[in-house]
């Protein structure tokens, strides 16, 4: 703990350091050892202002008071203090942490999805998710609005495709290349572009 002390129209005297000293050892009982302290000490037509700051790794605390005694209002400042460490440790341990993701899960008997494998041999087998889905499926009416923007008139290259396609700002393109073919381009949520052919 280290104390840095300013005093502005006002000379600190032994008794206001030994105040202000202990109630920062009273505050090391919160904060713990490992925090500076600024107290900077004023006097203002006969006020007495007292503007104690302290700094940790997590921030700053600042306790400002204003008395006619000098004492007083030191006090009044590390009371400040006081209030505001508590309030927020108060606020570190209410705080609940959430475990970390530890990826797949086999699914619960009762569950809504069921695991699978899928191959030739028990060696290329791949484990694929099956979801069940609600006797009653809930649809709603699509709104759909006409859009030709998103369609190529005349026959294109892929490059030539996602060059328009990014000047057009579209997630999907449909064009046709040289020979006829349907073919389109859909900006997947990572940003790349993937290219999807018609049969």
């Amino acid at each position: 703990m280290t104390v840095e002390y300013v005093g502005r129209q006002y000379e600190i005297t032994p008794a206001v350091r030994d105040e202000v000293e202990s109630g920062l050892t009273k505050l090391t009982k919160i904060l713990g050892d490992n925090f500076k302290s600024k107290v900077i000490l004023a006097v203002e037509k006969h006020r007495n202002i007292a503007e104690i700051t302290v700094t940790r790794r997590r921030g700053h605390l600042v306790g400002l008071a204003e008395a006619t005694d000098m004492i007083a209002a030191v006090n009044q400042a590390l009371e400040h203090i006081e209030t505001q460490a508590l309030r927020y440790n108060g606020r570190r341990r209410t705080t609940t942490r959430k475990p970390k993701d530890k990826g797949w899960t086999a699914p619960v008997e009762g569950d809504a999805e069921m695991q699978i494998a899928v191959g030739a041999t028990s060696a290329t087998a791949v484990p694929v998710v099956v979801h069940k889905f609600p006797s009653i499926a809930r649809t709603t009416e699509a709104h759909l609005v006409p859009n030709s923007d998103a369609v190529a008139m005349r026959p294109m290259t892929v490059e030539e495709a996602v060059k328009e396609c990014e000047f057009r700002d579209r997630e999907v393109f449909v064009f046709r290349d040289a020979k006829g073919k349907v073919k389109v381009l859909h900006r997947r949520k990572d940003g790349k572009i993937e290219l999807i052919e018609v049969p």
